[in-house]
Protein backbone atom coordinates (compact mmCIF):
# COMPACT_ATOMS: atom_id res chain seq x y z
CA UNK A 1 0.00 0.00 0.00
CA UNK A 2 1.50 3.50 -1.01
CA UNK A 3 0.59 6.08 0.96
CA UNK A 4 1.25 10.21 -0.54
CA UNK A 5 1.70 12.62 1.39
CA UNK A 6 -1.05 15.39 3.00
CA UNK A 7 1.55 18.26 1.54
CA UNK A 8 3.65 18.66 -1.22
CA UNK A 9 6.64 20.90 -0.77
CA UNK A 10 8.05 22.68 -3.86
CA UNK A 11 11.91 22.84 -4.33
CA UNK A 12 13.25 25.63 -3.56
CA UNK A 13 16.81 27.17 -5.29
CA UNK A 14 18.46 28.73 -3.06
CA UNK A 15 21.15 31.32 -4.77
CA UNK A 16 24.85 31.20 -3.13
CA UNK A 17 25.67 34.42 -4.79
CA UNK A 18 28.45 33.27 -6.50
CA UNK A 19 26.38 32.34 -9.69
CA UNK A 20 28.39 34.89 -11.65
CA UNK A 21 31.79 34.33 -10.18
CA UNK A 22 34.32 31.74 -11.34
CA UNK A 23 36.67 29.84 -9.42
CA UNK A 24 40.15 30.56 -10.14
CA UNK A 25 41.82 28.88 -7.31
CA UNK A 26 40.58 26.24 -4.64
CA UNK A 27 42.07 24.23 -1.42
CA UNK A 28 41.39 23.20 1.73
CA UNK A 29 42.84 25.30 4.82
CA UNK A 30 41.99 26.30 8.46
CA UNK A 31 41.37 30.31 9.58
CA UNK A 32 42.38 32.12 12.63
CA UNK A 33 41.40 35.47 13.29
CA UNK A 34 42.82 37.73 16.11
CA UNK A 35 40.30 38.92 18.54
CA UNK A 36 39.42 39.23 22.21
CA UNK A 37 39.18 36.64 24.57
CA UNK A 38 35.61 35.91 24.83
CA UNK A 39 35.66 36.13 29.02
CA UNK A 40 38.23 38.72 29.06
CA UNK A 41 38.01 41.69 26.16
CA UNK A 42 41.31 43.11 26.79
CA UNK A 43 43.39 40.29 25.91
CA UNK A 44 43.38 39.36 22.47
CA UNK A 45 43.99 35.73 20.89
CA UNK A 46 43.70 34.00 17.62
CA UNK A 47 40.20 32.46 17.72
CA UNK A 48 40.07 29.27 14.63
CA UNK A 49 37.46 30.57 11.88
CA UNK A 50 37.01 27.50 10.78
CA UNK A 51 38.14 24.47 8.24
CA UNK A 52 37.12 24.10 4.71
CA UNK A 53 37.75 25.36 1.20
CA UNK A 54 38.82 28.53 0.62
CA UNK A 55 38.45 29.78 -2.91
CA UNK A 56 39.50 32.88 -5.36
CA UNK A 57 36.13 33.46 -7.12
CA UNK A 58 36.66 36.45 -10.07
CA UNK A 59 33.09 37.88 -11.22
CA UNK A 60 32.42 37.14 -14.91
CA UNK A 61 32.11 41.19 -15.72
CA UNK A 62 34.02 43.18 -13.75
CA UNK A 63 36.93 40.83 -13.58
CA UNK A 64 36.98 41.74 -9.73
CA UNK A 65 38.36 39.16 -7.25
CA UNK A 66 37.56 38.12 -3.69
CA UNK A 67 38.53 35.38 -1.39
CA UNK A 68 35.50 33.59 0.02
CA UNK A 69 35.76 30.51 3.02
CA UNK A 70 32.93 28.52 4.47
CA UNK A 71 33.38 26.09 7.20
CA UNK A 72 32.91 22.63 6.41
CA UNK A 73 29.62 20.99 7.03
CA UNK A 74 27.69 24.40 7.88
CA UNK A 75 29.12 26.32 4.97
CA UNK A 76 29.06 29.25 6.94
CA UNK A 77 31.02 32.05 5.45
CA UNK A 78 34.22 32.82 7.91
CA UNK A 79 36.02 34.98 5.52
CA UNK A 80 34.69 37.07 2.71
CA UNK A 81 37.08 40.07 0.95
CA UNK A 82 38.68 41.53 -1.82
CA UNK A 83 41.72 40.91 -2.71
CA UNK A 84 43.05 44.79 -2.89
CA UNK A 85 46.33 45.91 -4.01
CA UNK A 86 47.51 47.15 -0.01
CA UNK A 87 47.17 43.84 1.40
CA UNK A 88 50.07 42.18 2.42
CA UNK A 89 50.94 38.40 3.20
CA UNK A 90 53.42 38.32 6.21
CA UNK A 91 55.18 34.88 7.29
CA UNK A 92 53.78 33.49 10.06
CA UNK A 93 56.72 33.35 12.33
CA UNK A 94 58.08 29.70 12.91
CA UNK A 95 56.07 28.35 10.05
CA UNK A 96 56.17 27.91 6.17
CA UNK A 97 52.73 26.76 5.65
CA UNK A 98 50.84 29.30 7.29
CA UNK A 99 50.11 33.36 6.00
CA UNK A 100 48.92 36.56 8.31
CA UNK A 101 47.10 39.64 6.93
CA UNK A 102 44.82 42.51 7.79
CA UNK A 103 42.19 43.07 5.29
CA UNK A 104 38.63 44.98 5.49
CA UNK A 105 36.45 42.00 5.94
CA UNK A 106 33.05 41.41 5.53
CA UNK A 107 32.41 37.67 6.91
CA UNK A 108 29.47 38.89 8.86
CA UNK A 109 27.52 40.97 6.97
CA UNK A 110 29.50 44.04 8.16
CA UNK A 111 32.98 45.64 7.36
CA UNK A 112 35.45 44.96 9.64
CA UNK A 113 39.15 45.80 9.71
CA UNK A 114 40.47 42.51 10.65
CA UNK A 115 43.56 40.12 11.13
CA UNK A 116 43.28 37.10 9.55
CA UNK A 117 45.68 34.34 9.40
CA UNK A 118 45.46 30.95 7.38
CA UNK A 119 47.52 27.55 7.54
CA UNK A 120 47.68 24.78 4.97
CA UNK A 121 49.02 20.95 5.13
CA UNK A 122 51.96 21.72 3.68
CA UNK A 123 54.26 24.36 2.57
CA UNK A 124 53.77 23.88 -1.32
CA UNK A 125 49.72 24.50 -0.70
CA UNK A 126 51.01 27.49 1.36
CA UNK A 127 53.11 28.72 -1.47
CA UNK A 128 50.29 28.08 -3.91
CA UNK A 129 48.11 29.91 -2.55
CA UNK A 130 50.79 33.03 -2.04
CA UNK A 131 50.83 32.93 -5.94
CA UNK A 132 47.06 32.85 -6.31
CA UNK A 133 46.47 35.54 -3.87
CA UNK A 134 49.25 37.94 -5.71
CA UNK A 135 47.40 36.98 -9.55
CA UNK A 136 44.14 38.45 -7.78
CA UNK A 137 45.81 41.39 -6.19
CA UNK A 138 47.12 42.18 -9.76
CA UNK A 139 44.09 41.25 -11.42
CA UNK A 140 41.80 44.01 -8.88
CA UNK A 141 44.53 46.21 -9.95
CA UNK A 142 43.80 45.87 -13.36
CA UNK A 143 40.13 46.07 -12.60
CA UNK A 144 40.27 49.26 -10.90
CA UNK A 145 39.15 47.86 -7.93
CA UNK A 146 42.38 47.71 -6.00
CA UNK A 147 41.71 50.03 -2.82
CA UNK A 148 41.18 49.62 1.07
CA UNK A 149 37.58 50.15 0.71
CA UNK A 150 36.83 47.12 -1.31
CA UNK A 151 35.69 45.01 1.25
CA UNK A 152 32.28 44.46 0.49
CA UNK A 153 32.65 42.17 -2.26
CA UNK A 154 29.26 40.75 -4.54
CA UNK A 155 28.38 38.09 -1.95
CA UNK A 156 25.33 39.88 -0.50
CA UNK A 157 24.30 43.03 -2.79
CA UNK A 158 21.23 43.29 -0.80
CA UNK A 159 22.69 42.91 2.30
CA UNK A 160 25.75 45.07 1.56
CA UNK A 161 23.06 47.92 0.53
CA UNK A 162 21.19 47.99 3.60
CA UNK A 163 24.41 47.98 5.76
CA UNK A 164 25.66 50.99 3.87
CA UNK A 165 22.28 52.85 5.06
CA UNK A 166 22.85 51.92 7.90
CA UNK A 167 26.60 53.03 7.97
CA UNK A 168 25.20 56.43 6.97
CA UNK A 169 23.14 56.77 10.21
CA UNK A 170 25.41 55.97 12.68
CA UNK A 171 27.84 58.70 14.50
CA UNK A 172 30.46 56.79 14.63
CA UNK A 173 30.96 56.46 10.94
CA UNK A 174 33.77 59.14 10.24
CA UNK A 175 35.14 59.08 13.99
CA UNK A 176 39.14 59.51 12.82
CA UNK A 177 39.72 58.18 17.00
CA UNK A 178 38.15 55.46 16.48
CA UNK A 179 39.58 55.07 13.32
CA UNK A 180 42.83 55.59 14.48
CA UNK A 181 42.89 52.87 17.73
CA UNK A 182 41.75 50.19 15.09
CA UNK A 183 44.48 50.60 13.20
CA UNK A 184 46.87 50.64 16.25
CA UNK A 185 45.30 47.36 17.31
CA UNK A 186 45.71 46.19 13.92
CA UNK A 187 49.31 46.78 13.83
CA UNK A 188 49.84 45.46 16.97
CA UNK A 189 48.20 42.32 16.35
CA UNK A 190 50.47 42.24 13.45
CA UNK A 191 53.25 42.55 15.53
CA UNK A 192 52.63 39.34 17.84
CA UNK A 193 51.14 37.42 14.73
CA UNK A 194 52.16 33.57 16.04
CA UNK A 195 49.96 30.59 15.47
CA UNK A 196 51.11 27.49 17.16
CA UNK A 197 51.55 24.82 15.01
CA UNK A 198 50.52 21.20 14.48
CA UNK A 199 51.58 18.33 12.48
CA UNK A 200 50.41 17.71 9.35
CA UNK A 201 48.92 14.15 10.21
CA UNK A 202 47.00 16.43 12.87
CA UNK A 203 45.39 19.16 10.22
CA UNK A 204 42.57 16.82 9.41
CA UNK A 205 41.17 16.52 13.00
CA UNK A 206 38.92 19.80 14.36
CA UNK A 207 37.13 20.38 16.73
CA UNK A 208 33.74 21.34 16.94
CA UNK A 209 32.99 25.16 16.52
CA UNK A 210 35.14 28.25 15.88
CA UNK A 211 36.10 29.72 19.20
CA UNK A 212 39.07 27.09 19.76
CA UNK A 213 43.03 28.91 20.29
CA UNK A 214 45.28 28.19 17.18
Amino acid sequence: MEFQPLVKLEEVKTQTMEEDEEVTFKMRAKLFRWESDTWEKEVKMWKERGTGDMKFLRHKTTGKVRMLMRREKTMKICANFYVSSDIELKENAGSDRSWVWQCSDFSEEEVAVSVLAIRFANTENAQKFKEAFDEGKAANAKAGSGTAGDGKADEAPAAAEKDEKKKDASPEKASPEKADKAADGVADALASATIAEKSPQEEPKEKGGDEGKA
